[in-house]
């Protein structure tokens, strides 16, 4: 369960939204958030879950180097701005666009680098045996 409190007022309201509210509310277009924040949540987590895919695919590919980080930029970014343009999202009242995709983009950088890293370390790795031989 996802709780915020909105303000800093001891009383103001907490809202309070389960796990299958907030998918419901993820997949829905047009969809009311009850609160900035819980909509900033769900695209910090889907976000994440997102960047450990795409960590996963690059390893098994495999992808290297500079065109791989380059090219998660590019998804990882682009994600976020589709899945806004699709569900239409008014970014205005969360800042704009660039504060809605900067949204937990490091700690999703990270999570594709430890899962890209390890996929790819793990399937190649008699390749990269091979090579230091």
């Amino acid at each position: 369960m996802v709780q915020k409190q909105s303000g800093t007022d001891k009383s103001s309201k907490v809202h309070s939204v389960s796990f299958s509210e907030l998918i419901k509310l993820g997949f829905s277009k047009n969809a009311e958030w009850p609160d900035d924040e819980i909509f900033l949540d769900w695209i910090y987590w889907s976000r994440q879950v997102v960047g450990l895919l795409f960590g996963l695919i690059w390893g098994l590919i495999p992808l290297t180097g500079f065109i791989g980080l380059a090219l998660f930029g590019i998804c990882s970014c682009g994600y976020v701005y589709l899945y806004c343009s699709a569900f239409g999202v008014d970014d205005e009242a969360y800042g704009g666009i660039y504060e809605i995709i900067k949204e937990g983009f490091m700690t999703n950088f990270a999570s594709f680098l430890v899962a890209w890293i390890i996929t790819y370390s793990s399937v190649h790795w008699d390749e990269l045996l091979v090579e230091r031989l």
